[in-house]
């Protein structure tokens, strides 16, 4: 909300610089979750999103990279044993990817890591519902 003295371009900037910052503090607090489970925040990421079979355009989607980025991640967390490649059951050409039972309850763990002391603990479910659906507004272009 603008005062009377703040112009339109420095609330715009003030939202923005908010904005920015609770984003470094959601990173900040990815990245030292995923490393209490040795993993890396691209593969706590990953695990996070894959909250049911995909394949990696669409997990790459969810993460906001492209598919080349993600192999790598889906590599090691394969070589891991917390994901398995099975063949897609309506395009012979893509692989899905499935957690397997160690990677199910390593993302339940995490899941749970990144709800205590969230950046967004602050806020009641109410007013995390409003954040989300103003920032969902935000975005569509």
């Amino acid at each position: 909300m603008t005062t009377e003295r703040e112009t339109q371009p420095q609330a715009d900037r003030r939202l923005c610089g908010l904005v920015k910052e609770l984003a470094s503090q959601i990173e900040a607090h990815l990245r030292a979750r995923t490393a209490t489970l040795g993993l890396t925040p691209s593969q706590g990421t990953a695990l996070r999103e894959l909250t049911h079979p995909m394949t990696l355009r669409e997990l790459a989607e969810r993460m906001g990279c492209e598919p080349s980025n993600i192999t790598f991640v889906a590599d090691r967390l394969e070589e891991q044993g917390y994901l398995e490649r099975h063949p897609h059951p309506d395009d012979r050409r893509a692989k899905q990817l499935i957690l397997t039972p160690k990677g199910t309850e390593l993302r339940d763990r995490l899941v749970e890591l990144l709800s205590k002391d969230s950046p967004l603990a602050p806020l009641a479910p109410e007013e995390q519902d409003v954040l989300q659906h103003l920032l969902t507004r935000a975005l569509i272009r």
